[in-house]
Formats: structure tokens, sequence, C-alpha cells
């Protein structure tokens, strides 16, 4: 390993006493969305990596499915049964949810899987290209009620307004619990009036920006909250530490904290009546000196160029390091920049390598970048 890609994992994972600093104590975590298998994109979810990186943050359980998966064809057969093994191999710890296509017979597909011993159903409108108006969700949701078992949607990038076509399911059914994926950040505020205070409908907090996530839990009563880290897409510690850093920052109470990383889920997935909802927390305002400001507008015109492959010829990072210069009295600001030095240093290398090479790289840029952008928008936390 380099220098500068052991460096990057060394300043990772000197998060881990943040964690345990602002941990509940003897709290417990259930992750409420992971994926194992293989996707188009490339990304790529280990069974054995997941269980290290739960075993390393005391992550007890998670919802989990499969990925986007290159033999999707027919009906996500294939992926569904290699769900089901994972959890099997998994000692409980993994619970598994079959991933339908409404193109390729998903009830007799979500049947077959819950006779097998799924326990939830996973709906991706943007990769499987249907819309949620679409007829074929209704006997979907009429087959969750009856079975007892939730259903978790994506609710992130890449989807038109939501909300109403959701609203009318979920009436329709009023014994389906539902997750809404990604804080719902696709039609946030719409979601929000229509389900805050709506027992049996839920959020998970995997999103990217701790801006969504402040302005997600001022809508939403942390009853219906429910930790998520979308591995492997999202990776720890940033994972934990933007839902714990956010949830001080919005004034979620220790209860609240641990319901989130835990009871919720849990209740969920023992099939027990969710609680009543009670008010959101958190303020409609943030409040940011001009500095952290500059840092976080850098950072996410990083991410966008990052996560298109292109290099930072704009030198985006750069100026987020020039920032890091003002003299403000922050703490995070010497932690802010010794993430960025070593992300932009094995940003410029990227192109120079081979696709093995470059994959381990790519995440640890944009893990950095990540965590550099939560403490500039949670210092103080």
């Amino acid at each position: 390993m380099d220098e500068a890609l052991a460096r990057a994992q060394e300043l990772l994972s000197q998060w881990d006493e943040e964690l345990a600093r602002i941990l509940p104590a003897d709290t417990r975590i259930f992750d409420a969305h992971v994926h194992l298998g293989n996707d188009i994109d490339g990304t790529v979810g280990v069974l054995d990596e997941l269980l290290k990186i739960q075993d390393r943050y005391r992550i007890d359980q998670a919802f989990m499915f499969c990925l986007d998966e290159p033999d999707r064809h027919p009906a996500f057969r294939a992926g569904n049964d290699r769900t089901l093994e994972f959890a099997e191999s998994s000692g409980g710890r993994l619970i598994p949810f079959v991933r339908l296509d409404l193109s390729e017979g998903p009830i007799e597909e979500a049947v077959r899987c819950l006779d097998r011993g799924a326990r939830g159903i996973k709906l991706h409108p943007r990769a499987q290209g249907f819309l949620l108006n679409d007829e074929r969700l209704a006997p979907v949701f009429a087959l969750a009620a009856e079975r007892r078992v939730p259903i978790l949607i994506h609710g992130g990038r890449g989807l038109p307004p939501i909300a109403a076509h959701l609203g009318r399911l979920v009436d329709a059914n009023p014994e389906a619990q539902l997750v809404i994926a990604h804080a719902g950040i696709a039609d946030l505020s719409a979601l929000a009036r229509t389900f805050a205070g709506k027992a049996g409908v839920f959020f998970d907090t995997s999103v990217w920006s701790p801006v969504d996530l402040l302005d997600f839990y001022r809508q939403m009563p942390p009853e219906q909250i429910l930790y998520a880290s979308d591995y492997p897409y999202g990776r720890q510690p940033n994972s934990l530490l933007i839902a714990l850093r956010t949830a001080r920052i919005a004034g979620l109470s220790e209860d609240d904290v641990r319901g989130m990383l835990w009871g919720n889920a849990n209740r969920i997935a023992e099939g027990e009546p969710p609680l009543e909802p009670s008010r959101p927390q958190g303020s409609d305002t943030i409040t940011q000196t001009m500095q952290l400001a500059r840092i976080h507008q850098y950072l996410s015109m990083a991410t966008t160029l990052l996560w298109s492959r292109q290099q930072d010829t704009g030198g985006v990072l750069g100026l987020a390091l020039n920032a890091c210069e003002e003299q403000d009295g922050h703490a995070e600001l010497g932690q802010i920049r010794d993430l960025l030095e070593t992300a932009r240093e094995l940003w410029r290398e990227l192109p120079e390598l081979e696709e093995q090479d470059r994959v381990p790289r790519f995440r640890s840029v944009n893990g950095l970048i990540h965590l550099a952008d939560v403490l500039a928008v949670t210092a103080g936390a």
C-alpha cells in the first residue's frame, strides 16, 4: 500500500474515537439499508467486508438486498437467491429483502422469496424505470400488507415528484409499512407534508449532504427515522458521523438517537407496531461562518467532479484548502485541511492507474472529501 493511501485510511480511522464519544452509551445499531452483490455501475458489496465493518462499528443487524445486478434478468431471481444465501450465512445479522422488477413477474418473485425467508421488499423506480403511478405497484403493496412485510423504496436522486402517488398507495394498504430511502430528498417537502406524523411510514438517513439531513430532521418526527449507510456506496465512519453530528445540531435527544440507531428499525424487523410519532426537531436555519460556507461550497463542486469521473482541473480543492487558512478559531479547520491535502494527492493519481488500483483510491478520495464536508457543515457538534 502506498503512503498516500495508507495516510487516507489512517485519517478516516482516527474518527472512530469521535464516534465512540458521541454514540449514546451501550446503544445498539441497526443499519436499515445495505446492498450485497455487483452493480452494473461497477460497485461491489462483499459479504466478508460488510460483516467486518459491522463488527468494527458495533452494527448488530441490517436490512439487506441485492444491487442492480448484471444477471438481474429474469426478475432479479439470481440476485435474490444470493441475498437469501448471504442472509443465511450471516447468522441472522442480515435480514433479506426481495428486490423486484415490475416488468418481470414481481408478485411471483416476491412470493417465491418471501416463502423462502425474505422479510421485506425492495423497489427502485429509477433503476428499474417505472413511475409511482404505475398500476403494477398496487398488488405489490397489497402483498406487503397481506404478508406484513415492509417495502423499502428508493427516494433519492433521479425521480420526479413521488409523494402524492405514494400517499395513495399507503392509504390503500395501511398494514404495509413503508421505508423511503435517502431521506426522501427527491421530493422531501411534499413527502414530509404527506407522511410526517403517519405511523408506519419511515425514512432512512443514507444521504451524502449533511444539509439534506438537517432539513430532513426539522420536518420528520424522530420515531420515523431509521439510520442507514447504503453500503457499499455509503462507508464508515462517515455514515454514522453524518447521522450523529447532524442529529446533535438538530437537537435530537439521546432517546431519539437510540430510536434512530436501533429501536425504530428493530420494531419493523420484529413485526411490532410502530411508535406514535411526536414532533420534528431542528431549525429552519443554519448558522455557519463565511469560511466554512466557502469550504462547503467548494467541496460540493468537487463532489460533482469526482462522481462524474473528472479531474479537479478547476482547482476547487485548492480553493477549499485556501479557505482553511483563514483563522477563525474552529477546531475542525486543521482536520479538514489534513483530509483535503491527502484527497488532492490521491485524486491527482487516479488517471494513471489501472482499474483495480483506481477503485480503492477513488473510494478514499470520496470518503475524505465527504468527511471534510460533514465537518464543515457540523462544526462544533
